[in-house]
């Protein structure tokens, strides 16, 4: 029998293996450096033996010997030995340095000279340079990179391994002046050059040349914008590419100079047109992205191409995020989110960015002031980052796309809950693109919602129930309830045969018994919205996934409660809207009003269980026990004084023990009917059919074709939804008339017209709002 996990190893799991592990991984990749930067000492030690060999002959032997006796201790030592430090390297003279750039040089070839040429030529331009004045630091760059260049001959597949996975250690200096992008430019220039005449190229490049560390102008922005449009110019794109990066931290804080300055609002916003727009359409020209027919996107990342533009991708992403940070206007938000979607196959490889990115684009997601194009156009965002990613992405994703999911339904109104719906259906397609993740990830937050639950049970505490009974949490349940019903029905994903050969099937299971426990957690009046928002989940599961679900009890119980069994108090305040309410105010309480909001919603949700069951072969079976109850609590809330006891001493008890609210009674008399002639034709159909309780196949197929709206309890269900939407449309709009009538008047008083008295419409809802921020 397996020993179970003891505690110190579970502790450890939740609290620190994430972070060990995070750290094994950083510890590995500076140790993979060094190992590399030991080969490379290793390498030059060799090359100092030859050397002395060359200017001392007597002495040759002595040092080659010395050499090889280095090496060998060297090739004798393992891993550990290696970095414990316990051993001793020739010293090095300081013309091994110049021997050692010679030889890389000789090795590396053109792209090392075309990066000196195009380094001397900038700074004989009078460009600012950005490297450090430091000396150590400059040699600390340039040391990296002949490690980077021996890297890619000694071990080229670690090398494309690197660039596919960990672009930003290849692309480590983030302010290079980007010199190769115009030795590019340069050699694509004659190809896209041939049928304009030597004078006007030469006047396109002189007019690039000269914009380089000058002010920001619409002539300069022009040319640029030109250049990329018709010409595809990667010289062009850097220079917009350093102007972006300029204005997108006009406003920051720090000291960092830029190349650019841009002080006319004109010129930033055309600079920041013409970067949003055609950057993505350069870089496209030049890597074509390909997309295969699973969704993934390839581009040449082993080119030089995309060598060189590595530090401009990463700079123009950088740029974005920052820019999106600050970005209060609508179109730009809307602009910018539309620029990223062409843009992101190409800086998949920077992990770093992108998860900020993937951040900031939940956080206007998730936003209530944003409007629903703008909400719309970060999550086409979200998705497309989600299709073509790797896994490790895709879970960061769905992690942040759910966590933005739960901060942003925190306030639940009538102005807000429009876009809370929006945001449960949109994340939940997400959770489909990849089932297996997406199981691990919804295991996750489950766990957590049920941690939640049963600390508040099993600890309770005077307000230990308030991290059950909130909006987010309802929100929450009410989330995975759709994840669960959009992909695990054959309904909505025509691939699946049954509901259970979806990988999120297993889930189905704890999220019920989650909501629940919720339900049953504070059975009192006062919480009966919340119970009737988890009842509308369940049955959203029920009905899809084709899983019974006992919600009848938890809505007879609602029956059984003074507030529907006991005369109601007379009261003239409005109606309850219950689908933006989470408890009930004490002043609806015991009232006319709140009995017959109850009273509607239990015959509405009890209808539509039955409903999911309407076509069963078992149906009539499945009534008895509930058709008994409501049977019960209606003989005693209808009774009346002619059946009371008028011997009786009591008032009460000669008058009899009714709620004394024909429309209730009536409304649930109505359901019994509707109940029993739906019974009755389920009756008449299985005396037609030939097999027995036993035939799996047959009690699955019957009346598997009929549409379950010409059964009596379907097409009863069907008009009661149509009354509700029509309903509902007619509240909408009159909301909408009343705040245009409440702008008009605000434009009005502003204008000097006589005040319209509205402070009692004003106090209510400040009320209504408060009591919500409070829960």
């Amino acid at each position: 029998m397996p020993s179970r996990t003891k505690k110190s190893t579970k502790k450890f799991e939740k609290n620190h293996l994430k972070d060990t592990i995070e750290k094994r991984k950083e510890s590995a990749k500076i140790k993979q450096r060094q190992q590399i930067k030991a080969k490379k000492q290793a390498r030059n030690a060799a090359d100092k033996t030859k050397a002395s060999d060359n200017e001392d002959e007597p002495t040759a032997p002595q040092v080659k010997a010395n050499g090889v006796a280095a090496m060998n201790d060297l090739s004798k030592m393992s891993v550990d030995e290696f970095f414990q430090g316990g051993f001793d390297l020739p010293e090095q003279k300081t013309s091994r340095r110049a021997s050692k750039e010679k030889s890389v040089q000789q090795k590396i070839g053109k792209r090392k000279r075309i990066l000196d040429e195009d380094e001397s030529e900038a700074s004989g331009q009078g460009e600012s340079s950005p490297a450090s004045s430091d000396d150590d630091q400059e040699d600390g760059l340039e040391a990296h990179k002949d490690d980077l260049d021996a890297l890619a001959e000694k071990d080229p597949e670690f090398y494309k391994y690197l660039q596919e996975n960990d672009v930003e250690l290849l692309g480590f200096n983030e302010d290079a002046d980007l010199a190769e992008v115009d030795k590019l430019s340069e050699e694509e220039a004659p190809k896209k050059k041939r049928k304009k005449t030597k004078g006007e190229k030469e006047t396109t490049q002189g007019d690039l040349d000269v914009d380089d560390g000058s002010k920001v102008s619409m002539a300069m922005v022009g040319k640029w914008k030109a250049a990329l449009s018709e010409q595809h110019s990667l010289r062009a794109m850097r220079q917009v590419v350093l102007a972006f990066r300029a204005a997108a931290h006009i406003n920051s804080e720090d000291d960092k100079e830029h190349k650019y300055s841009i002080s006319s609002p004109e010129v930033y916003h055309e600079l920041l047109i013409t970067a949003l727009e055609h950057v993505p359409k350069v870089l496209s020209h030049h890597l074509p992205a390909k997309e295969s027919t699973s969704g993934k996107v390839r581009i040449a990342k082993d080119s030089k191409k995309y060598r060189t533009l590595t530090p401009l991708l990463k700079t123009y992403s950088a740029s974005i995020h920052h820019l999106m940070e600050s970005l209060s206007d609508i179109p730009t938000i809307k602009l910018t989110l539309s620029s990223l979607v062409p843009l992101l196959p190409y800086i998949l490889s920077f992990k770093k960015v992108l998860k900020d990115l993937i951040k900031t684009t939940v956080n206007i997601w998730s936003d209530t002031s944003s409007d629903e194009a703008t909400r719309i156009t970060a999550f086409l965002l979200i998705r497309r980052l989600a299709v073509i990613s790797d896994a490790s992405l895709r879970e960061a994703v769905l992690k942040t796309t759910c966590q933005g999911l739960v901060k942003g339904s925190r306030i639940t109104n009538v102005h807000t809950l429009p876009g809370i719906n929006l945001m449960k259906n949109s994340a939940a397609e997400l959770w489909g693109l990849d089932p297996n993740i997406g199981y691990t990830t919804g295991f996750t937050y489950i766990r957590k919602l049920a941690v939640h639950l049963r600390t508040s049970i099993t600890h309770p505490t005077k307000d230990s129930y308030k991290t059950i009974y909130n909006w987010q949490y309802t929100h929450s349940l009410d989330f995975w309830s759709r994840v669960l019903s959009t992909h695990c029905s054959p309904l909505t994903n025509p691939t699946l045969k049954t509901p259970s050969a979806s990988p999120l099937h297993p889930l189905i299971y704890p999220v019920v018994q989650i909501t629940l426990g919720a339900i049953r957690l504070i059975p009192t009046p006062t919480y009966f919205p919340l119970r009737f928002h988890l009842t509308r989940a369940l049955l959203r599961l029920s009905r899809t996934t084709n899983t019974y679900i006992p919600l009848a009890p938890p809505l007879l119980e609602v029956l059984s409660s003074p507030d529907l069994s006991k005369p109601p108090k007379p009261s003239t305040l409005p109606p309850l809207d219950f689908s933006i309410a989470l408890r009930a105010p004490k002043t609806y309480l015991r009232t006319r009003v709140y009995q017959d909001g109850l009273g509607q919603q239990i015959q509405e949700l009890l209808a539509e269980f039955f409903e999911c069951w309407a076509k069963h072969i078992a149906f009539p079976e499945l009534i008895i026990p509930p058709s008994v109850a409501l049977k019960r609590w209606l003989k005693s809330a209808s009774s009346i004084p002619s059946r009371g006891n008028k011997n009786a001493n009591a008032k009460t008890d000669r008058e009899g023990k009714g709620n004394k609210n024909a429309k209730l009674n009536s409304s649930i008399t109505l359901l019994l009917e509707k109940l029993s002639a739906n019974a009755q034709y389920i009756e008449r159909r299985r005396r037609q059919v030939s097999f027995g309780p036993s035939d799996r196949e047959g009690v699955e197929g019957f009346l598997r074709d009929t549409p379950v709206e010409e059964t009596p309890l379907g097409a009863f269900v069907q008009s009661r939804r149509k009354q509700k939407e029509e309903k509902e449309r007619v509240l909408e709009e009159g909301r909408r008339e009343e705040e245009a009538r409440k702008q008009r008047e605000g434009r009005g008083k502003e204008n000097g017209m006589d005040e319209v008295d509205g402070d009692g419409d004003v106090d209510v809802e400040m009320v209504d709002e408060s009591e919500e921020e409070e829960e």
